[in-house]
């Protein structure tokens, strides 16, 4: 079994319609993208600083991480399976797909 899983734009918003507490949403971006735009309650946590602060990332949650497109968010979810995480998924497209396929409110760059 891979040490995580891709997930779509549209599994995403359908798990956080049918189980949003389940779900820890993992922004691995830089401060200044974050605050461009982010996906409702993520969290912050810019990727090279992802094996210095695991503590705050819950193991019984899924979590999702994700970035601008989705190449950092899968290193951060590679990272984090090193650490025993089990429960991993990286956005496939990042937010830029997000922004395409589920809310077009949500600005790209």
């Amino acid at each position: 079994m891979p040490a995580f899983r891709q997930i779509s734009p549209t599994q995403l918003r359908d798990w956080l319609q049918s189980d949003p507490d389940g779900i820890f949403l993992l922004d691995v971006r830089e401060p200044h993208e974050h605050a461009r735009c982010k996906l409702p309650q993520s969290y912050l946590i810019p990727l090279g600083a992802v094996h210095h602060r695991t503590q705050e990332i819950p193991r019984d949650a899924r979590v999702i991480c994700y970035c601008h497109h989705g190449m950092r968010s899968a290193r951060a979810c590679a990272l984090l399976a090193e650490q025993g995480f089990t429960r991993l998924y990286n956005l496939d497209g990042g937010i830029d797909r997000w922004s395409e396929e589920i809310d077009p409110a949500v600005p790209r760059y």
